[in-house]
């Protein structure tokens, strides 16, 4: 949707007024090139032999790791979308809350960013911007993590993210291709943030319980997946949940069994599925997945697209157990995804 009018105040009520998803085409990680798509553009990009690199482009995991010595890993990864929210500081600090987060789901910490913006200089203010920034900053202090620069681009739509380095032991590592048959599924945050964002882009109806979902940072729940002895884990975000449990189970040679009742959600998402706030990314990765998922009787098609609801900073789907978390499935001998 095309912005009727360009606004050039600098006060913070007026400031407040401009709807910034009306913006964009998407937002959040539902504006990501679909799942099949990127994989046909980056499909013969892998294979390096650098000895260092120990997470690559093979099997996509969440962040790249390169060994630097024995026992130190450096862990690299970018994420960066259009607003998902209308207000500025919280868009700037879910952005954060997810660029930290793929560091996060390969068991590192996060040690310092940088930040990435595309901005209509034109048509938006600058000052909104400034609220943009302040709101990843705010989430990065959070992560105990400096934000020391970064690089600005005049865009078409707003754009905003981090890149952001991390470190790990390398023998410590969760990966996405390290996930062994017969282990409980482990999901640390409830799905909905897609279908939530949706609604609040169609109706301007602001969801709190997405919004704190998004700014919550992954520390705690990796901490207590390292903890408890894991080596497999992602993070489920523009994929959806089907969509980054079959890149796991795919890159470890498993498969794995769902169990609809289980999976938590966000307060007011079944609502939002019911009314049809469904994003074409959501309808895209359930396309995408589709073949490799096998229904089970009384899974509906809206069960199935929940499942595949476009996350944005959504929570660790975790190989193994994690005390306080819910365990919604688990890992079996063979390939494909059941839905129970």
């Amino acid at each position: 949707m095309e912005p009727t009018t360009t606004t050039t105040t600098d006060s913070r009520e007026d400031l407040s007024q401009i709807k910034l998803t009306g913006y964009a085409h998407g937002g959040g990680c539902a504006c990501k090139i679909p799942p099949g798509e990127l994989e046909q553009a980056v499909r013969g990009l892998g294979g390096q032999t650098n000895p260092g690199v120990i997470v690559g482009l093979d099997d996509g995991d969440d962040a790249a790791a390169v060994l630097i010595r024995e026992g130190l890993a450096v862990l690299s990864t970018a994420d960066f979308f259009t607003p998902m929210v209308d207000d500025a500081y919280d868009w700037g600090r879910i952005a954060a809350a997810n660029a930290l987060s793929d560091i996060y789901a390969m068991g590192g910490t996060p040690v310092v960013a940088i930040n990435l913006v595309g901005w209509p200089r034109g048509v938006l203010p600058m000052e909104l911007l400034t609220e943009v920034l302040r709101g990843g900053l705010d989430v990065a202090r959070q992560a105990d993590t400096p934000v020391i620069g970064g690089h600005t681009i005049d865009n078409p739509e707003p754009t905003y993210g981090m890149a952001v380095t991390g470190t790990a032991h390398p023998d410590r590592l969760l990966r996405n291709d390290a996930a062994e048959p017969g282990l409980p599924l482990t999901l640390t945050k409830p799905l909905g943030v897609g279908l939530l964002n949706n609604r609040h882009k169609q109706t301007g109806e602001v969801s709190q319980a997405a919004i704190d979902s998004m700014t919550s940072l992954n520390r705690e729940a990796a901490a207590a997946a390292l903890a408890a002895g894991v080596t497999a884990a992602t993070d489920v975000t523009g994929f959806g949940l089907l969509g980054h449990l079959h890149k796991m189970a795919r890159a470890s040679g498993v498969g794995a069994v769902i169990d609809r009742s289980a999976v938590p959600l966000i307060e007011g998402a079944a609502e939002a599925l019911r009314e049809g706030y469904i994003s074409g990314g959501t309808r895209r990765n359930l396309d995408w997945v589709r073949p490799h998922v096998t229904s089970g009787a009384g899974i509906t098609e809206e069960d199935l697209l929940l499942l595949a609801d476009a996350q944005t900073s959504g929570g660790l789907l975790v190989v193994g157990e994690v005390p306080g978390y819910p365990v919604i499935g688990e890992t079996v001998s063979g390939a494909g995804i059941s839905v129970r």
